[in-house]
């Protein structure tokens, strides 16, 4: 099945307001959600027997920000984040790529971090993927069983992947580079 197809199931199931683009111009091509309908459309995309994505290849985030005003001019995109799920079926040998974009901070109100809801209740290695990406990113995910964080000491102030992200001078007393 083409994402073209899983696109047009997904506006057929979920309307316009949930499954909101679908971008082919990209050499991966990726359909955009909803962050609030996102274990929604998880559940229906594993479950439906038409799509069985039964596996969730990789869930990482990106950090839309440029921080060097010199080159903020040139920068297409107003700053977000975004959480990024490839799936694959192995009974159907498809793909398909989802796309949730969030503000950079929850009600533009700085250090409150964006949230979407958990899919690790849909594909079991979500519980990990998601752990990493609120430890490095600052993305919280909303019904997730355990989300602490899993690279960082549980002390560490900040998500050190966020492009605004300024390391510390020293932790616990130890200075760094």
């Amino acid at each position: 099945m083409t994402v073209s197809e899983i696109h047009a199931r997904l506006l057929d199931r979920f309307g316009s307001d949930v499954v909101l683009t679908l971008n082919t111009e990209a050499i991966d091509h990726w359909i955009e959600v909803a962050a609030g309908r996102m274990a929604d459309v998880a559940a229906f995309l594993k479950q439906d027997e038409a799509l069985q994505f039964d596996n969730l290849t990789d869930l990482s985030a990106v950090d839309y920000l440029e921080p060097d005003p010199k080159k903020q001019k040139k920068f297409e995109h107003e700053p977000h984040v975004e959480v990024v799920y490839h799936l694959y079926s192995f009974p159907l040998k498809h793909r398909c790529t989802i796309k949730v974009k969030l503000p950079r901070w929850k009600d533009d109100q700085e250090g409150s971090l964006p949230e979407v809801p958990s899919v690790a209740h849909v594909w079991a290695i979500a519980d990990w993927h998601e752990r990493e990406a609120f430890d490095l990113m600052g993305i919280r995910f909303l019904g997730h069983p355990n989300l602490l964080r899993i690279l960082c000491p549980d002390d560490w102030v900040g998500h050190a992947l966020r492009k605004d992200y300024e390391f510390p001078l020293e932790y616990h007393g130890i200075r760094g580079m």
